[in-house]
């Protein structure tokens, strides 16, 4: 994937320079361009395209992004009732992410969003103990962010 961005932005400069033109849009034009000569040359790549990976890194940000928003007024709301009627409780998360990093990650993103936090990793890495502010059921929770993070996770790296 290094290498496709660094013949890209090679691509780019080269463009700038056959045109004696450094500005900008020159420049951006040039990268579209390298962009699609790499993209019509991707099966003599050993990695996907890069530009897809790119966009999956971009969604699983705004992914975040969104449930960090969703979260953080949930909490609010609980917190502002003037009878407190939330059911913390701590959960098992049974993942099918395998690498170190990506588990990493998932329990990264968990632990950032608000009213949720990762407790514990088990050894092999299989199993995450969250905390939840505020859970009615373990299985619902856990199907959401099986549907959510660990997708968008699983996109950003395989």
């Amino acid at each position: 994937m290094a290498m496709q961005i660094l013949l890209n932005l090679i691509l780019a400069f080269l463009w700038m320079f056959l045109h004696d033109d450094g500005s900008a849009s020159r420049f951006m034009i040039g990268y579209a361009l390298g962009a699609a000569i790499i993209f019509v040359f991707r099966r003599f790549w050993p990695n996907d395209f890069y530009l897809i990976k790119l966009w999956a890194v971009v969604k699983l940000l705004a992914l975040f992004l969104k449930e960090l928003f969703v979260s953080s007024f949930a909490v609010v709301r609980a917190v502002l009732r003037p009878k407190l009627n939330v059911r913390p409780g701590i959960f098992a998360y049974e993942t099918s992410l395998k690498s170190d990093w990506e588990v990493t990650v998932l329990s990264c993103l968990i632990c950032l969003t608000p009213g949720t936090l990762t407790l514990d990793v088990s050894p092999d890495g299989g199993t995450l103990y969250i905390h939840a502010m505020d859970i009615g059921d373990a299985e619902e929770m856990s199907g959401q962010i099986r549907h959510t993070f660990e997708k968008a996770i699983m996109e950003v790296t395989r």
